[in-house]
């Protein structure tokens, strides 16, 4: 990452992980008044939608778009929206090692794109990657224990909330390359 940092000042650092959301409530404990136990909606459907998501490490912007599957070729679109999204600088991609983040269309956006790299989290250490902390937060503000009686609009609050909240994250000062306080005078 330090070689990458000297060559390309400007490097966009993306975290990047998929998630799930569904209609049905996921439930956590919530403090309530005694006698007064939150009522939670049970909803047959099993609806669901994909979130394809990638927090720059450097601000705490999140993007994230839905998506009707998790796929290789899903994956490759998001990368080429990344890619939209910061139209001149170098990327350096982390994430997982999930079957759909390999593959030819994987492979096909990285040799039609030089300025995208990607480095792969090790196995099994989703706590790792603070994309899975902003999937959290956003489960925790909207989805945990829902009353929502409407899908879309479910889905709507769960996209503005990521779109428009900051995440903090001290990943870069964990693992990033040591900072020259000369730099930042």
């Amino acid at each position: 990452m330090t070689d990458l940092l000297q060559e390309y000042p400007d490097l966009v650092i993306l975290s990047m992980d998929q998630m799930k959301l569904y209609f049905q409530a996921t439930l956590t404990r919530v403090w309530a008044l005694k006698g007064q136990t939150p009522m939670v909606r049970v909803t047959p459907q099993r609806d669901l939608v994909h979130f394809y998501g990638a927090l720059d490490l450097r601000n705490g912007r999140e993007i994230a778009v839905t998506a009707p599957e998790q796929t290789g070729v899903v994956t490759a679109d998001f990368m080429r929206l990344l890619l939209l999204l910061f139209p001149t600088q170098h990327i350096l991609l982390l994430l997982d090692r999930a079957t759909w983040h390999r593959g030819p269309a994987i492979e096909q956006v990285l040799d039609e794109n030089p300025r995208l790299e990607l480095m792969r989290y090790p196995p099994a250490c989703p706590d790792l990657n603070p994309q899975e902390h902003v999937w959290s937060l956003a489960r925790d503000a909207i989805s945990h224990n829902h009353g929502y009686t409407c899908f879309q609009s479910l889905i709507a609050d769960f996209d503005t909330y990521l779109n428009e909240t900051l995440f903090g994250t001290n990943f870069m000062h964990k693992y990033g390359p040591p900072i020259d306080p000369a730099v930042l005078n």
